[in-house]
């Protein structure tokens, strides 16, 4: 019996296997030229983000040394007169009020630098002190508060740590009227139990002021840092501390001299990240700032009538320090590292 195909049927089959052939061959030439084009668009997508997200502020750092009364171009030569003007109050004006008025002087006497300028540098001095008591206060809780969560189960625990969470999703605005609000109604009942005296410290702590800015600002910033320590000490292994129990020290001790070395990085990590949002919040301490304003609530208050090339100054200025912050947290997190191994 003879089982080989007839020529005809052969040449067939040859004729469909080329063409099934040249259609793969054409479908995988398609696919490559979509992958490329895919890659073309990601390109173009991430230049185009990192121009909008740069380019603004390489157009202030620019600004902030153009020798013009308006922040805007054209470039009429470099000056570092809006960081530091050796001249001004020395500038006779005959009309002061006139003077007072231009835009790009602001004050009689010549262009004011970031330097010149002691209501800027006060507000900066505020947002520190501000910052840095926010800073600590959360590191503090924010430590003891992941401890409670990562460490114990207890009746309401689920409801208690979304409690917690609430003020991460409460508008900052409404967060510093109900501050201020909730310190304003307890004034008038704790004088009325306690005696005006007697309350006295607590009521100047309540009124808008630096004081209670620092409790708005902890209020939910102290939320931020707490999630940053719990997920380190997720990872932490608790058979070290049991090691450390066994070998005769107390809890605390194998806290502090375990736990928290373990938790360092995070430590270091929430403390720049409630520093920054800290210095640079504006909702919450709008509404909590009295007489002596931070940084952004100052800004606030002279955009209303003129805009200088001060504001790009003060904005390098602020840009070098958040550079430089990172390079320390770096560079601290790199010693860790290195002294480690």
């Amino acid at each position: 019996m003879n089982n080989s195909n007839p020529p005809g049927s052969t040449a067939g089959s040859q004729s469909s296997q080329r063409k099934r052939g040249g259609i793969s061959r054409a479908g995988i030439q398609r696919a490559r030229l979509g992958r490329r084009a895919l890659w073309i668009l990601f390109g173009l997508y991430v230049i185009i983000f990192i121009i909008y997200l740069y380019a603004p502020l390489v157009v202030t750092g620019i600004l902030a040394f153009n020798d013009n009364d308006i922040p805007s171009f054209p470039w009429k030569g470099l000056s570092l007169d809006w960081f530091y003007n050796p001249d001004y109050g020395k500038v006779e004006v005959e009309d002061e009020t006139e003077a007072a008025g231009q835009i790009g002087i602001g004050r009689a006497g010549g262009r004011v630098g970031v330097f010149n300028d002691q209501d800027l540098l006060g507000s900066i001095k505020n947002s520190f002190y501000v910052a840095i008591a926010v800073t600590a206060l959360s590191l503090v809780v924010g430590t003891t508060t992941a401890l409670l969560f990562e460490r114990n189960r207890f009746k309401g625990d689920t409801l208690l740590y979304f409690a917690m969470l609430a003020p991460l999703v409460i508008p900052g605005v409404i967060l510093g009227v109900s501050i201020l609000a909730f310190g304003n109604s307890i004034v008038g009942p704790l004088r009325a139990i306690f005696g005006r005296e007697t309350v006295k410290p607590i009521v100047s702590l309540l009124r808008p002021g630096l004081s209670i800015v620092v409790l708005g600002q902890f209020a939910w910033i102290a939320t931020m840092t707490t999630l940053i320590i719990s997920a380190r000490l997720r990872r932490f292994p608790m058979v070290q501390e049991d090691a450390a129990m066994d070998l005769g020290a107390s809890r605390l001790k194998a806290i502090t001299s375990i736990t928290i070395p373990f938790l360092q990085p995070a430590l270091l990590s929430a403390g720049v990240v409630a520093f920054l949002l800290s210095f640079e919040n504006f909702g919450t301490t709008l509404f909590l700032i009295g007489s002596d304003p931070t940084l952004p609530i100052l800004f606030f208050s002279r955009l209303r009538f003129e805009i200088t090339p001060q504001i790009n100054a003060v904005s390098v200025v602020l840009i070098l320090g958040t550079i430089l912050l990172g390079m320390v947290a770096l560079g601290l997190g790199q010693l860790r590292s290195s002294g480690r191994g």
